[in-house]
Order: C-alpha cells, then structure tokens, then sequence
C-alpha cells in the first residue's frame, strides 16, 4: 500500500467551509458526500463510504479474487489529481462530486442535462466484477456499480449521423489541482465508436464495492470499458457528446505512436517502451500472460476485418 507524504499544498487541502458542512453531507444519502471529506481509506481496510442499491449482482472475471478496497482505491492513474499512483487518493478531499450535472448532448434527437444522481436512478444499479489492465502493465479486478452506457443513449435517440461518442472530464484545477500542470491539454477528452459505447459491456459507473465512487476514482460518473486500456477510462464526467467524426482524445493527442484511438488490449502489440504481453495483479507477485481484449473476446466481432494492430 502506498504510504501517505505530506506534499500536499495549502491550498489543495480541502476548505475549512466544506469539512465544517460535512453534517450536510451525511444528510444527503447517496449524495456520495463521504468521498467528499475521506478519501477512500478506512481503519479495517474495507469499503466506506455511503451504499448504493444494487439490484443485480454478477462476476465477469472469471471467478478471479477481488482486488483489495484499499488497493483500489490508493493505486489510481487519475492525472487531474497528481501523476504519482498515490496522488488521487491524497487530493480527492478537493473534488466536490455534488451538485453535479451531466449533459448529454450533439447528433441525438433527445438532449439532456440531468443531476448525477437522477441519472443513475432512472436505471437499475449492477454490480459486475470486470477484470480491467492498465497500459502500464498492471492490472486489478474490480467490483464496479453503474448501469450500461447503451441505456442511456438509447433515451437520447441517436440520430444517423452519430458515429462516435465523446466524453470530457470537468475542467476546474480549484478542484482538480492536478491540472494546473500542463501534463496533458485539458480539460481530458476520451472517445468511443457507437457500437463499442453501445456494447453490453460497456457501462457507466457510479460506484465500487456497493458503495458510491471513491473520488479519487472518478466520482461521481465515470466510464468502464474492461476490454480496452485504463486510459479509456475517462472519470469525473461532465459532457457526453455523440458524433459525426472520430473525436481526439488525450492520450493520443499526447502520444499518437504510444496510445491509439481504439486502446485494445492486445498482447501482441508492445508500447513502444515497454512489453503488453504479460501483467502483474495488483496484490500478486508473479506476472501473468495479458489475455486478448482483456479476455472478453465476445467483443472481437466489432473488429472484424480491421488491423489488429491499428486496434491498440
């Protein structure tokens, strides 16, 4: 488990005025007001913060052990946060995931802009066990809670123009300090093709382990595709916008020889520094063989007949 440093500044401590409404935030149930004030972390070292109602629970890891709440949430790739793994769970405290709104919006017939917690409620809440790897070579096995992205979009009607969806994060280095560096151009922007954002699969989270996301895990919306690199998982989302044209995205803004568009898991493929061909599980010492599409080759058809190396 990473240990805690004190490198965090004045002024990305959370303000005196919100830990002293945190009464408030108690009040406001699945609000997820605990993230707010703490962090992710918990004496026992298992899950806190507020429970969410799960109607359906199932496994889609291949009856793989979970990884540990504490490991889930103190090991994150969240830049708006920090760059180092240990950062999003120091810094959460400065994201405010209520009020929060989301706008769905672009070549739909149906536009919306709806509160966070009036979305999820307008669709029972699963829990389903993903398997999800990260680019880095790491990967974990994570009890995710949302409900399929495709339910939403079909509420806002595509239109037939609408190809590809895109998503940004909210752009406010007041609560996201991690932007107030030029790491990436902000604010972050991912992006998927219909049919892939339409998958059974793919879902938005609203949180993990039961309870509502964790800040530091991309409270209070964030996107879960286990067939694809960390790096779609775009957190904190404000704006989701469907498409004519294939949208940019961050990473592949940054680095177009590192990160595709696509952002598969595919094994036989290298990033051009270092090996995608064998991972190691957060908590296991020993690496393990990386499975194709992460091992949920029941996507391998929308593929068909494309590069699979112009898939990564």
């Amino acid at each position: 488990m990473a240990r805690w440093r004190p490198d965090m500044k004045e002024a990305e401590a959370t303000p005196e005025s919100l830990w002293l409404r945190r009464r408030d935030f108690l009040r406001l149930g699945a609000a997820g007001a605990l993230s707010l004030a703490w962090p992710g972390r918990s004496a026992a070292g298992g899950p806190v913060g507020v429970p969410l109602p799960v109607a359906k629970r199932v496994t889609l890891a291949g009856g793989e052990a979970l990884t540990p709440w504490d490991d889930v949430t103190s090991y994150n790739n969240f830049y708006e946060l920090g760059t180092d793994k240990s950062d999003p769970a120091v810094r959460a405290g400065t994201l405010r995931p209520r009020p929060w709104t989301v706008t769905i919006d672009g070549e739909v017939k149906r536009p919306l802009t709806l509160d966070v917690d009036a979305l999820w409620k307008r669709f029972p809440l699963e829990e389903r066990t993903y398997r999800m790897r990260c680019v880095e070579a790491w990967s974990m096995v994570i009890p995710w809670v949302g409900f399929p992205l495709g339910d939403l979009l079909r509420q806002v009607e595509p239109t037939s123009r609408a190809k590809f969806v895109a998503f940004q994060t909210l752009h406010d280095p007041a609560q996201l300090p991690g932007q107030r560096r030029a790491v990436l151009e902000w604010p972050y922007v991912e992006g998927l093709r219909i049919d892939e954002a339409s998958h059974p699969l793919t879902l938005l989270a609203v949180g993990l382990y039961g309870r509502v996301l964790p800040g530091q895990n991309g409270a209070p919306l964030r996107l879960v595709v286990p067939w694809k690199y960390g790096f779609k998982g775009v957190k904190s989302i404000v704006r989701i916008t469907l498409t004519e044209r294939q949208p940019p995205t961050s990473w592949n803004r940054l680095a177009p020889r590192e990160y595709g568009f696509h952002g598969n898991v595919n094994p036989e493929v290298d990033h051009p520094r270092w090996s995608q061909a064998r991972e190691r599980r957060i908590g296991e010492f020993l690496k393990r063989k990386t499975l194709p599409f992460n091992g949920y080759t029941e996507v391998a058809s929308l593929y068909a007949g494309l590069d699979p190396k112009a898939l990564y």
